[in-house]
């Protein structure tokens, strides 16, 4: 029975959420069987970037210098904010609802019989909307891991592992050492191999030296620092001095440093003069990295879903001036290490307002609470049925010189910039209070 194509965004993205059983199957095979009957052929360089956290901000920060160099960028990035369009662009600019649909049919018309999860689909909509739009880099963000992830059909001419720590336990392992062979997966052999992790697992080196990939690694082989105004970058081809970054966080810099090795080498084939680096990577920003929706009071969202970002978030806060108390929105994924984020942020947070995620993976608010208790919370835990009602039993109870921070999962961070509007209205109600 011929049953009729999707003819919408919302249709289409509906339909490809319930072609497979999983949302998540590791594994090259299917998504490899289509993208042959698709013909996929890149013919300009491709840069893959993996790692446990910073993905968004390097693949963002690369875009950005290409663009600057007058090139034509594709970008393919996961997961998104707002709307999925967000995941495909070219030159920063999203792909059209038109030229989406178009996508998801030709994937669609090859597919036939295999089952492709909703990630497969997206990959291979975007390289067959990336090849049509004769671009002169592609930027790939992976979406789990790398060895087997669907991203990982195509060849990198440059790939970068940002870092690696603990995350996706279930898929890649409970170690650094197994998540760092999984994220190894995207070398090639004899392509531009970059690890801006400055103590890699043995696994990751161990196996680029199995294919005969030389790795760059951050610290020993390109080298970043703080300097006044800004940082200091050095490697083989000379020394840089950039402005401060407009992405908050020590982090950032060594994601920006992994960045400037990859556009340097890559300079056969992508010239790219050292004064458009500079001028480039202060420009990018990115939606919800310790982002400021709100100032006087301060309210910051930031998409942290793991120990090792939760790190960072907990870092940036200690660098603020917080007269008064520190509150939070949070919420999380039921997949995720809980446990670790909550111990971590916990002694700098005053009063916690929990709610469960619009998502089949969220933590149940019981789970969430459960939690917060048996790691020893004692402050004030208020629970909501919605994040954004959350959000708003939070601000009931703030004062000018309080300070939200929302985080906990990309869905969270979603929730209150797609509600925005609304809630500034709201919030706006509470800065005449002592």
């Amino acid at each position: 029975m011929h049953i009729a194509k999707p003819n919408t965004v919302e249709g289409w993205l509906a339909y490809i959420e319930a072609l497979h059983p999983k949302s998540i199957a590791m594994g090259l095979e299917r998504v490899a069987t289509v993208a042959k009957r698709l013909k996929l052929k890149v013919d300009c360089p491709i840069v893959t970037i993996a790692g446990t956290n910073g993905k968004g901000s390097s693949c963002a920060m690369l875009s950005q210098v290409y663009i600057d160099a007058g090139y034509r960028v594709g970008c393919y990035t996961s997961p998104h904010l707002l709307r999925y369009h967000e995941r495909v662009r070219i030159n920063n600019q999203q792909i059209s609802d038109q030229a989406l649909c178009a996508a998801f049919l030709a994937v669609e018309t090859a597919r036939q019989e295999v089952e492709l999860t909703y990630f497969e689909m997206g990959t291979l909509a975007a390289m067959w909307y990336f090849i049509e739009s004769e671009l002169d880099v592609v930027i790939l963000e992976v979406g789990l891991g790398g060895r087997l992830d669907a991203v990982n059909i195509f060849d990198a001419d440059c790939a970068i592992v940002t870092n690696v720590d603990l995350d996706h336990t279930d898929y890649l392992g409970d170690t650094r050492e197994k998540i760092g062979f999984e994220k190894a997966g995207v070398y090639r052999s004899n392509q531009i191999a970059i690890c801006g992790d400055p103590s890699p697992p043995q696994s990751l080196l161990d196996y680029a030296q199995t294919i005969g990939a030389e790795v760059k690694i951050a610290q020993r082989d390109y080298v970043v620092k703080q300097a006044a105004n800004g940082w200091c970058y050095q490697d083989q081809f000379g020394t840089l001095l950039l402005p401060a970054l407009a992405l908050v966080g020590d982090f950032q810099i060594n994601n920006a440093a992994s960045v400037v090795y990859a556009a340097r080498s890559l300079r056969t084939r992508l010239p790219v003069a050292d004064e458009v680096i500079v001028d480039a990577l202060p420009k990018v920003e990115l939606l919800g990295r310790f982002q400021y929706l709100h100032h006087h009071p301060d309210v910051i969202v930031d998409v942290a879903h793991n120990a090792h970002a939760v790190q960072s978030l907990v870092e940036n806060l200690a660098k603020l001036n917080i007269k008064g108390r520190l509150i939070t929105v949070f919420s999380m994924l039921a997949d995720k290490d809980i446990a670790s984020v909550v111990s971590l942020l916990s002694p700098q947070i005053d009063e916690w307002h929990i709610a469960e995620i619009e998502h089949p993976r969220a933590a149940t608010l019981h789970e969430l609470k459960n939690t917060l208790i048996t790691h020893g919370v004692s402050v004030p835990i208020h629970a909501a049925l919605k994040v954004e009602d959350a959000f708003v039993a939070a601000c009931n109870n703030m004062t000018k010189n309080d300070k939200i921070v929302i985080f906990g999962s990309f869905f969270t961070v979603a929730a209150i910039l797609s509600n925005w509007q609304q809630l500034e209205v709201m919030l706006n109600g509470t800065q005449d209070k002592a």
